[in-house]
This record gives C-alpha cells, structure tokens and sequence, in this order.
C-alpha cells in the first residue's frame, strides 16, 4: 500500500479515548491519527476529506489548548442536514477523530463512554460546525472556505473525458495528478491557515 508522500506531511492528532484504555485497546488510551486513517474511512482523498480532517484537527486543539483532546468527549453539531451535499462524508470524518457519532453509535459502560447521538445536524449555527465539550460545556464553531485553493481549469475536461471513457491514460494520471496537488495545498501549503480553517471560541474569540 503507498499514499502520496504529502499524506505524511499533514498535521497528525493524538487523542486519549477512555474506552480504548478501558478495554486495552491502546496503551494509555492513546491514538495518533493521520490524514491516511481518514482516506482509509472514505475511501478516497478529496478536497472534502481534506477539509473536514483539517477542521476537526484544529477545533479539537481549540477546545483542548496544551492537552490531549479527549475522544468521546465532544458532540458536534452540523448547520446542514445529513443527507444535504457532503454532509455525511464530513460527519464520517468527524467521528473518526473524535468519537462522537449518530445514532448507531456505541450506547455506553455502565452509563459511561456512550458515543451515540453526540452529532445532531440542521442545526441553526453561525458556522459550519460546533463542537462542545461535554465535561466542560466550551464550544468553538467552525467552518472551512477553500475558495483560496480552486480547482485547476484542466480538471473538469479531463474529470469529463475520465467518467465517459473517452481519457486515455495519461489524461488519467494527469487528472489524479491535479486533484492530488489540490488536496495537497489545502493539507500542507494552508494547513495553518486561519482564513481557511476557522475556528471561533463561544466568546468569539478567533483562536
């Protein structure tokens, strides 16, 4: 298996889930994730999965400032509906850094480590996102603006001619090629941005 080599340059998280060390599924309840758990889960790496992974990242930092962000500590609420554009792929992304999930998720021990129902979406929010935290009530809303990384004019010819067969195959590397390159500007070249990921504390403080 080989990703890109600018997976590896993107931010990485580590987070301490209580029922991972509860049930000695990592020492300490520690996990370390990287872009690449992300595009394991969706099964592609795109400017969405980019984004979302990004955000996350940098509220979970906001919300836990010089700590590890705790997961399963956070619910998360969405301005749009879950069926509404990519939503879901977002919410997929959400759940996989910080536990928090939909009504599936896992009920809980003995009243403790419950993660279902810590996302709620068509929510009235000033952003995208909000993330609280559950042992303190602190929340940071956040939304992602890509508009500074736009897609190459060669891709959607080249997206056109991939879809109806008509590509050959280096048209194909070459699309791949471009819609890498996007993902790697929004994950490495902007990864610090605050005008592309932006993240506002319940004070309204920008952090």
């Amino acid at each position: 298996m080989k990703f890109p080599e600018f997976f590896a340059l993107a931010p990485r998280l580590v987070v301490r889930d209580g029922l991972a060390e509860l049930l000695g599924a990592a020492d300490g309840g520690l996990f370390e994730y990287g872009y690449e758990d992300a595009v394991r889960l969706a099964g592609h790496s795109c400017p969405t999965v980019a984004s979302a992974y990004m955000l996350t990242v940098h509220a979970l930092r906001a919300l836990y400032p010089g700590a590890v962000p705790e997961r399963g500590g956070v619910k998360v609420e969405f301005a749009k509906a879950f069926d509404e554009g990519v939503t879901g792929v977002i919410a997929s992304v959400v759940t996989l850094l910080t536990g928090a999930a939909q009504e599936g998720g896992f009920k809980g021990i003995g009243g403790l480590h419950a993660r279902r129902d810590l996302q709620d979406f068509g929510r009235e929010l000033p952003m995208q996102l909000r993330f609280t935290r559950l042992d303190t009530g602190a929340a940071v809303d956040a939304e992602a603006d890509l508009s500074g990384v736009p897609a190459d004019p060669e891709m959607m010819p080249l997206l056109h001619g991939c879809i109806t067969g008509e590509a050959d195959s280096a048209q194909h590397r070459r699309f791949a090629e471009l819609w890498q390159q996007r993902v790697r500007s929004i994950l490495v070249d902007h990864a610090d941005d605050a005008q592309m990921f932006r993240i506002v504390s319940g004070a309204g403080a920008t952090n």
